[in-house]
């Protein structure tokens, strides 16, 4: 019986990592390090949310899930922010514009030391792959329209929440003028995707050096999670003297920002952050190697 090939998703081609690219990183590095740093916001009582526990039922408010959720915006990312200060670290913070209602002042914080500001959708209480077109849009463009107001530029990256595409939420993001997606973790390098208005890069977000699925789903323990976080560093260290790479690791403050978990950061951050330029590795954000991505495609084409 002849059988037809499987659908397919038209965005881009398979290349195997044995197929290497040839140029660097900035200062002729080898690894590029981002950490991508989620401030979420979640309605009380309504919506998807990550629980420290099974949902209260129908009825009556999720007060433990919800307070769990909201120790991260008003404790765990403050502490997470002076440690990044401390490691002189860039950070891609991935922000629900909601939070923008709820503590401005956060996102402010962060902004104000220089990092990278990407686009996450409104909230996490919700999946933007179940709207309408024209609601996906609307979405789109008012996230990216409020943090330029607030912050005198438009971002150039996304992430939805929950990772949740349409079909065509990749055509939707480069109409609206965003660079590059966070969605897809298929790869250890950027590549572009094919979109109705021209190309969108991809630049690898972890779903396994990432403390939502690995802390929260999967039961992994801090001390596990932080050896995670080490072997893959000194890993792909090695594997990117061949050809450029990327390591990105996902964070969320209502988990890492726990005293007994950020202890454990602490230590692991410290020690990996002693690697720098002269050791061939690039501490970065994800809009940075979209730009030096495409630069390093254009200047060979």
């Amino acid at each position: 019986m002849t059988r037809r090939p499987l659908r397919h998703h038209q965005r881009f081609d398979y290349r195997a990592i044995t197929d290497r690219d040839t140029w660097r990183w900035p200062g002729d590095t080898d690894l590029a390090v981002y950490i991508g740093f989620n401030l979420e916001h979640y309605a009380f009582g309504e919506g998807r949310g990550v629980g420290i526990a099974p949902p209260a039922p129908e009825g009556e408010p999720d007060v433990l899930n919800y307070a769990w959720r909201d120790y991260g915006n008003r404790v765990g990312a403050w502490r997470c922010l002076e440690l990044f200060e401390s490691l002189n670290l860039p950070i891609g913070v991935i922000a629900n514009t909601s939070i923008l209602d709820h503590c401005p002042t956060l996102l402010d914080a962060f902004q104000a030391r220089g990092d990278e500001l990407i686009a996450h959708g409104h909230t996490n209480a919700e999946r933007q792959g179940q709207m309408s077109e024209a609601q996906e849009r609307e979405l789109i463009h008012d996230c990216r329209d409020r943090l330029a107001e607030r912050y005198g530029a438009a971002p150039s990256g996304w992430l939805s929440p929950w990772i949740s595409e349409s079909e065509t939420t990749p055509d939707l993001l480069r109409e609206a003028g965003f660079g590059y997606s966070l969605n897809w973790a298929h790869d250890d390098r950027p590549i572009t995707m094919q979109t109705a208005h021209g190309d969108l890069w991809s630049i690898p977000y972890p779903q396994e050096l990432n403390d939502i699925p690995t802390i929260s789903a999967h039961r992994v323990s801090m001390d596990e999670f932080a050896t995670m976080i080490r072997d893959q560093f000194y890993e792909l260290r090695e594997q990117s003297r061949h050809q450029p790479l990327v390591m990105g690791i996902a964070l969320h403050p209502w988990l890492i920002g726990q005293p007994f978990r950020l202890r454990q950061l602490r230590e692991v951050l410290g020690e990996l952050a002693a690697y720098g330029e002269a050791e061939r590795v690039w501490w970065t954000t994800p809009g940075a190697i979209a730009d030096h991505a495409s630069q390093q495609t254009a200047s060979r084409s």
